[in-house]
């Protein structure tokens, strides 16, 4: 019985993506900047009887079809959301192999020179050899006319708007503005522009996978005026049709900017 409901599946998911590609709202009604949260990696290993490095290395491999189901409807930026300074916290013999296949799965992403890629989170709370490498994947693509990728690495939200703050208090103190002076002038925009994203568009949608309905700190600053999109799927299972389905989801709401 199992084995005739996946022949079945096999014959009409393709269809079905299909369709539902053929039903894409025209480009402008797309999102420009999609935001994921990759959830889901542990639970689905637990699930499917192996260990915790087993389902980090099959979200891993989830990766390149995810940024090629992008650049098949013209996404312009994607924000990956790999590890969070929470996760730092972590036994040691967790996180070590983690931070591996994390990177591992840049350092392919950047060879396959598709997407330029963009590191951001607190680098410095990350092992020298791991923050190099992803440096190096940076700089490896920083000339590629694809689609922008940031990889969040030790990322949380709440450390990077602090480092926004402390970047922007740093900047003026070199020009000499003293506090009265920036407490009158400071805006919005001013933190905007020392974001780790600053110069890239907010991100329109942001998809959590896994059936977590929360924001846990991803982008905090950007997603202000953001879509969610939350899929019950964990990561590893994500497919292209789940995707097409968020796509779909946005495109339909009708947008208040936060309101």
């Amino acid at each position: 019985m199992v084995d005739w409901k996946s022949g079945v599946r096999r014959v009409l998911y393709p269809a079905y993506e299909a369709r539902v590609l053929r039903r894409m709202p025209e480009r402008d009604h797309l999102p420009k900047h999609v935001g994921v949260m990759l959830d889901g990696n542990r639970r689905w290993a637990k699930a499917v009887g192996h260990d915790t490095a087993h389902g980090h290395r099959a979200g891993a491999a989830n990766i390149e079809p995810l940024l090629g189901w992008c650049d098949e409807v013209g996404i312009e930026v994607v924000t990956l959301w790999l590890l969070s300074t929470d996760n730092l916290n972590r036994p040691a013999a967790e996180l070590e192999p983690l931070l591996g296949i994390i990177v591992d799965a840049v350092d392919s992403l950047a060879d396959q020179r598709r997407w330029r890629l963009h590191p951001v989170g607190a680098l410095d709370l990350l092992p020298d050899h791991i923050a190099a490498r992803l440096k190096a994947a940076a700089e490896a693509t920083m000339d590629v006319d694809g689609m922008l990728v940031n990889v969040a690495v030790g990322y949380g939200g709440r450390r990077e708007i602090a480092d926004a703050v402390r970047s922007l208090l740093h900047e003026h103190a070199a020009l000499g503005t003293s506090l009265e002076e920036l407490a009158q002038i400071i805006d919005v925009e001013h933190i905007a522009d020392h974001l780790y994203t600053k110069g890239q568009p907010d991100p329109d949608l942001v998809i959590r996978t896994s059936g977590e309905q929360r924001l846990g700190g991803f982008l905090l600053w950007q997603s202000a005026r953001s879509e969610f999109y939350f899929c019950e799927a964990y990561w590893p299972d994500f497919r292209r049709v789940d995707f097409l389905r968020a796509i779909r989801a946005y495109a339909q709401r009708e947008r208040r900017f936060g309101a």
